[in-house]
């Protein structure tokens, strides 16, 4: 019987492993994986210049997905699909926006 009152509490107390993608979450597995210092050794820079430049690669959240899914499996970063949606949270939250621009032209 304390079986399915551990896992109500289980459930309740870690909604974010369960619900909709967590950009902190993101932030840490970024630092997690060293993201940004391949983004630097790529750029010979700053880290950030791989996202904010102008002819960046990525103009849409799906092709976001798309390029964390690529690193995540070029890299063998071993992320579930959860963390690549916690990655792409994070890094449209701080660099790309495409979810506030989303909801405003609505």
């Amino acid at each position: 019987m304390r079986q399915p009152a551990f896992l109500v509490v289980l459930l309740l107390a870690s909604p974010a492993a369960f619900g909709a993608p967590d950009a902190a979450e993101g932030r840490k597995l970024v630092e997690e994986k060293k993201c940004e210092t391949c983004h630097h050794n790529k750029t010979m820079g700053d880290a950030s210049a791989i996202y904010l430049r102008k002819d960046r690669k990525v103009n849409s959240t799906e092709q976001l997905k798309a390029r964390v899914a690529l690193c995540n499996s070029e890299l063998g970063l071993q992320l579930f699909p959860d963390d690549e949606e916690h990655i792409v949270a994070f890094l449209d939250e701080t660099y790309y926006r495409f979810s506030s621009s989303r909801s405003i032209s609505k």
